[in-house]
């Protein structure tokens, strides 16, 4: 049991209690100080709120649902802030944390994420038979024109990693997220501008296509350089509007 204090014990332990009470305030204020010193009102500084989800300098975080931020192309990260903010995209504390945000921030923001070039891992493990590799390379790369399926390099790239000015990189991007992704295209959760030309591709592709077309982007390599390519002079006929 603890021992009885009575004033007489209390009046002896008092230096003792005083003297851990010092220290532990003067640990207090020392932390503090030195929280105060090393801050400076940089956008990394700033920015380790879209960072504790997002990874380490927007790198993505390991559970699949929060994507690389890091050399997107800037047009595209800030249609998709606007997107969150105006409730275009729907996912609750993004538009909270958007909210009272101007478009000259969100488009700072924007280009702070576009500019990290950064290294990509190696792509994780993904189980799928080789027909669903071979028919999801199929549907990324050719496209299925008898069902008017165009490919996703007519859009993304012909190495997927990007096109300008707002199309982004498919590589590099957990399975988890590219089938949430398509999955909130086809049930209108995630909408573009007209013409909302990936909620129409979305819609026309049966799931085994989306679960097929999402695995095999999940296991390319991201190639070196990995930045979004210019647009050609040619645009497809059915051209992405998922960046506006």
């Amino acid at each position: 049991m603890p021992e009885y204090l009575s004033p007489r014990t209390c009046h002896r332990r008092r230096p003792w209690l005083v003297l851990c009470a010092t220290l532990l305030l003067s640990t207090a204020l020392s932390a503090v100080a030195q929280q105060a010193q090393g801050f400076q009102d940089t956008m990394a500084q700033r920015m380790q709120a879209c960072t504790a989800c997002h990874g380490e300098q927007g790198r993505a975080a390991p559970d699949g649902y929060y994507p690389r931020l890091a050399g997107k192309p800037a047009a595209y990260l800030y249609n998709q802030l606007r997107h969150f903010r105006d409730g275009r995209r729907n996912y609750q504390l993004m538009t909270q944390l958007l909210a009272p945000l101007s478009d000259a921030y969100l488009l700072e923001i924007a280009e702070y994420f576009a500019a990290l070039e950064l290294p990509y891992p190696a792509p994780a493990r993904v189980v799928a038979s080789a027909q669903a590799l071979q028919r999801g390379e199929q549907l990324a790369l050719r496209g299925d024109a008898a069902r008017q399926l165009p490919a996703c390099a007519s859009c993304h790239g012909a190495a997927l990693t990007g096109m300008l000015p707002a199309t982004p990189s498919l590589l590099g991007l957990p399975r988890d997220y590219l089938n949430a992704q398509l999955g909130a295209w086809r049930n209108g959760q995630r909408k573009a501008h007209a013409p909302d030309c990936m909620a129409e591709i979305a819609q026309a592709l049966a799931p085994d296509d989306v679960a097929a077309v999402s695995a095999w982007l999940a296991t390319r390599p991201v190639p070196v350089p990995a930045r979004a390519v210019a647009a050609s002079q040619v645009r497809p006929t059915l051209a992405c509007g998922g960046g506006r």
